[in-house]
């Protein structure tokens, strides 16, 4: 993903002799260890050596920043998941900060059921790594489909969890802001095992009252007031509605074909109630569902007042009839669709150079050399070169006037963010379709059935076929059989988490959207 802040690479010679050496965040001493050893992100880790205690095994999983192993105690054999982070990875402040405070959120918290529990943490020169309680069970959606029916008793069991989680985490000042089914994994493979919740990369601490802008989350899962850029801890309560919808129905409440579409559905807030299953559903199922997804925070529930619904309260009572097949191969297909998208973003991440990394807001605070918080035309064109870009002054000028949305000569960070976006749109594309080549195996232009298949193939069961047919029935919108890249684009980019590779860019391309929709005229704050 291309950046508008990002240096063109050359050689370390060529670097020193311009003077232009691009400040490394690790270049800063954050702390000490006990050792002397430096600490450039955690305050007291437990140690710098994690091969000492621990054996790194297999991989569990891979993200932009680091990759996950199992990892087993060498005294004890005990066994637990331990995210390895690499430094070369947090390529900016806001990064390290991120890592920082996910730590700390997991130190604060207290030992909770379905909260996932961290052990141990380490830094040594090229990592950070979090050790962290296993959780082997898989995620929620893959539990509900493999059951042999799913039932309103069910999916309160479920939300009553969440909710729990988010009780506890208001209780002690901290907001998740990324509720969602991928972050919550079962302990074990027991129909017993407790839900936890496994990620805490995008929660912030908040004090009562404290009112938040950063545009961060996922997708389908977004208030509306977290795009008006206002909002406070009601916004994990309505992500917990979405997901409650989901469970009850299969398909998200607020859904379109294009990231703007699917803002503008959240900003309406309007609940479909009329689709199959829901006239079966029951009236306090759907009662519970609409007040959760109020648009208006302060008459929407809080997490006490949804553990009190009753609902919830009598989630024992709840029907235990069967919401039918159409929902349960809803489910299986919205966890696969998201489980291509996320095959999909691994290549797309592995594609990724150092050079495509520091922050917008570092960018913005390069060229505000009058530190007032707004640029404009000249220090936007001085700036711009500084960064390497060469544009003529002609089009410095078309920038500007496209980003200056309000039209006072100056871009503020939002407007300038809205400019970064339109200047790396070209390399996002060139990932994707380094991303479309990587299923495309037999390089024909199109990803026929048996590609996809294969790139699912450790992702689905034997009986799933039923499944494979039908994303390539979404994605395949000509119905010619096949995936071509226009149609791989579209879905990549509906309303999906691929945006995730980096939280920077997640935040940044957000608080584009906002503009937009201003713009529009959909966002009235």
């Amino acid at each position: 993903m291309g950046n508008c802040c990002a240096v063109p690479k050359t050689s370390e010679t060529e670097e020193k002799k311009r003077g232009k050496n691009k400040p490394n965040p690790f270049s800063v001493d954050y702390g000490h260890h006990g050792n002397g050893h430096k600490s450039y992100v955690l305050d007291n880790p437990t140690g710098t050596d994690i091969e000492a205690t621990y054996e790194l095994g297999r991989e569990l999983g891979r993200g932009e920043f680091g990759v996950t192993y199992l990892s087993t105690d060498k005294v004890s054999g005990e066994v637990y998941a331990c995210k390895s982070i690499s430094k070369k990875k947090l390529r900016t402040r806001v990064d390290i900060e991120d890592v920082r405070r996910e730590v700390e959120i997991m130190k604060h918290l207290p030992k909770h059921p379905n909260i996932v529990t961290l052990k141990d943490t380490y830094e040594d020169d090229n990592a950070v790594h979090i050790v962290m309680e296993l959780c082997e069970g898989g995620e929620l959606f893959d539990r509900i489909v493999a059951r042999g029916h799913y039932t309103e008793r069910a999916a309160a069991a479920v939300t009553r969890t969440i909710v729990e989680v988010i009780q506890m985490c208001h209780k002690h000042g901290v907001m998740h802001r990324d509720l969602k089914p991928e972050n919550f994994l079962f302990e074990n493979k027991k129909e017993t095992a407790p839900l936890k919740a496994i990620d805490f990369g995008l929660s912030v601490f908040f004090k009562p009252g404290e009112r938040f802008n950063e545009i961060v989350g996922s997708p389908y899962y977004m208030a509306p007031e977290v795009l008006k850029r206002d909002y406070g801890p009601e916004v994990d309560v309505w992500s917990a509605g979405v997901i409650l919808y989901i469970l009850l129905c299969g398909v998200p409440p607020f859904w379109a074909e294009t990231e703007q579409g699917v803002a503008q559905a959240i900003i309406r807030s309007v609940v479909n109630f009329k689709r199959d299953p829901w006239p079966k559903v029951s009236d306090n199922a759907k009662d519970l569902v609409k007040k959760m997804l109020n648009p208006d925070p302060s008459q929407r529930l809080t997490a006490q007042e949804v553990l009190d619904h009753p609902w919830i309260q009598n989630a024992k009572k709840a029907p235990n009839v069967s919401l039918g097949e159409t929902v349960k191969a809803r489910l299986k297909q919205f966890s696969m669709m998201n489980k291509l998208k996320k095959r999909a973003l691994r290549v797309i991440a592995e594609h990724l150079t150092v050079d495509e990394v520091a922050g917008i807001k570092e960018g913005f605070q390069l060229m505000d050399i009058s530190n007032k918080g707004k640029i404009d035309v000249n220090e936007l064109r001085v700036g711009l070169q500084k960064l390497g870009h060469q544009i003529p002054e002609s089009d410095v000028q078309i920038l500007m006037d496209v980003g200056d949305v309000d039209k006072d000569g100056f871009l503020d960070y939002g407007e300038f963010v809205a400019i970064s976006v339109h200047l790396r749109k070209m390399a996002n594309e060139e990932h994707l379709k380094k991303a479309f080549d990587f299923f495309d195996r037999n390089q024909n232009g199109y990803i026929e059935i048996e590609e996809l298949r294969e790139a699912l193939d450790d992702e689905i069961e034997t009986n799933s076929e039923e499944v494979i047919n039908a994303i390539m029935q979404d994605v395949d919108t000509d119905k010619d059989g096949r995936i071509s890249y226009d149609e791989f684009s579209t879905m990549m980019k509906a309303g999906t988490d691929w945006r995730k590779a980096s939280r920077q860019y997640s935040r940044e391309r957000y608080n584009s959207l906002s503009l937009k929709l201003m713009k529009d005229g959909s966002l009235q704050s």
